[in-house]
């Protein structure tokens, strides 16, 4: 008989993408930014460790909420920093859901909600997307209506696009909150700042934003949700109580007060997104327009999983993807590679290794 809880008996668990421990990979697979952060952030670092790590950090923050606010143009109770924003999307369901409330998001889409949903032990349900990547609403709006909790990423993965606020707004539940995962944000055309919260849905609305991708930070595990006060006071009862260590804090409050370093970096990422639609277009992909650090493509031949392994065997790594139950493609099963946005010699790389495989 196994010591577990049922519900964790049942689950496979979420599986992250490859992060190979030898050297000589062109890394294309888990939307790292290929670009360092902030010298400011290695100065926040060096001070940081050379402060008193015998001592707990702030446990609310306060720093980096405040450095936040002044960007994102709220006021520093309207935030609420986590470990990665995995852990603050945890402590979201933790603090929502209950054993018979229900949950939902997109399909296909991030498959760690329907895992943080299982561990939970809520009811979750997909709401299906059409094969543009678009809402069916006469189809997903009476499973919106009976949730507790609506989880939309957005700009979306593995698509990349990214739905507009009308369509975000339809989506919240009568009875629930509606929670926008924004960690690709800041690569749209036009990034959201604080400026949704004060909409008609803003009492029952929460950003997430993640450091891992346009800060360059996805090694030191950083986030943050962004939320009018009352939730975000009852959200502080269900995290950890030292949270966010010194040094995490420190490097995210450097990074965030550095617009300029993260939005250099997220035009040149921008630029290469560009090259790289064409060049696949050329090869015979099909590519989503992407408002995101990376790209999904699809090819003809239907061959994803020969064209990942044959880029592996190049020591080239993207993410190759299958959803299934997804008869888009007159298939049981939707699949496709993701691949991340690299600089331009690893983007280079990739191009021409396709250009021979395919």
């Amino acid at each position: 008989m196994s010591l577990f809880r049922p519900e964790i008996d049942r689950l496979a668990g979420y599986m992250p993408g490859e992060q190979p421990q030898d050297t000589g990979w062109t890394k294309l697979n888990t939307n790292e930014n290929p670009y360092p952060p902030s010298p400011r952030v290695l100065e926040a670092i060096n001070e940081a460790a050379r402060g008193r790590l015998n001592l707990y950090p702030d446990p609310h923050g306060t720093r980096f909420r405040k450095a936040a606010a002044e960007v994102l143009n709220v006021d520093p109770d309207w935030i609420l920093p986590g470990n990665g924003s995995d852990e603050v999307l945890t402590i979201l369901t933790r603090s929502f859901a209950g054993t018979s409330d229900q949950i939902a998001f997109p399909y296909p889409s991030y498959i760690l909600y329907e895992t943080l949903a299982d561990l939970q032990g809520a009811r979750h349900v997909r709401l299906p997307l059409e094969p543009d990547w678009s809402w069916n609403f006469e189809k997903v709006m009476p499973i919106v209506e009976q949730c507790k909790l609506v989880f939309i990423p957005n700009p979306n993965s593995p698509s990349g696009n990214r739905w507009t606020w009308d369509d975000l707004v339809s989506l919240t539940p009568r009875h629930g909150v509606l929670v926008l995962d924004e960690a690709y944000g800041d690569f749209a055309d036009h990034p959201h700042r604080g400026e949704l919260l004060n909409s008609t849905i803003g009492t029952r609305l929460v950003i997430t934003r993640t450091f891992s991708k346009s800060y360059s930070l996805a090694g030191i595990r950083f986030g943050f949700a962004m939320a009018h006060p009352s939730i975000i006071s009852g959200l502080r009862k269900m995290k950890d109580s030292y949270n966010c260590d010194a040094i995490s804090l420190a490097a995210a409050t450097a990074a965030i007060q550095d617009q300029e370093w993260m939005q250099s970096n997220v035009a040149r990422i921008r630029t290469t997104r560009e090259r790289l639609n064409a060049a696949l277009a050329s090869l015979g992909f099909h590519v989503v327009p992407s408002q995101t650090n990376f790209v999904w493509a699809t090819h003809p031949s239907g061959e994803h999983k020969r064209l990942y392994e044959a880029l592996k065997a190049k020591k080239i790594l993207v993410r190759y993807m299958t959803f299934p139950d997804v008869s888009w493609a007159n298939a049981q099963t939707l699949d496709g590679l993701r691949i991340t946005i690299g600089t331009d010699d690893e983007i280079e790389l990739l191009i021409r290794a396709l250009t021979e495989i395919v």
